[in-house]
């Protein structure tokens, strides 16, 4: 499982390095500066948790079902939050409507922190540690 959250945290750092580049470069002619602020909080959101992900491939106190846990939350959280934004912020540049997927944000936003909250819990408070 290690080795999968590692892989996913590369891939995912690697995006973040690309998108941000593509909103720093190649976005500005196209959104306007409120858009590129959303755009540039994805891609911020979403290397903080590559990062989180590198770590907790590598934390040694923490059981595989905990790593586990902790991946799924982060990784779909990250999907939903930075991928939601991602097509809402650049959908008057693509003719994507998106407004549902408005609600998508939040919850994301959510899946990241109890990603955040399940490693306090699983490092600190399980079995009594």
């Amino acid at each position: 499982m290690e080795k999968k959250i590692l892989g996913f945290a590369i891939v995912i750092g690697l995006l973040a390095i690309v998108l941000g580049a593509l909103g720093a470069h190649g976005l500005k002619k196209f959104l306007s500066l409120e858009q590129l602020a959303s755009f540039e909080t994805g891609v911020r959101y979403q290397m903080y948790h590559a990062l989180f992900l590198l770590f907790v491939s590598q934390f040694q106190n923490l059981a595989v079902s905990d790593k586990v846990i902790v991946f799924y939350l982060a990784a779909i959280g990250v999907v939903f939050f930075s991928g939601s934004i991602y097509v809402l912020s650049t959908s008057s540049m693509t003719g994507i409507k998106a407004k549902f997927l408005g609600p998508v944000t939040p919850l994301g936003g959510v899946l990241m922190i109890a990603s955040w909250g399940y490693l306090l819990y699983a490092t600190l408070l399980k079995n009594g540690n």
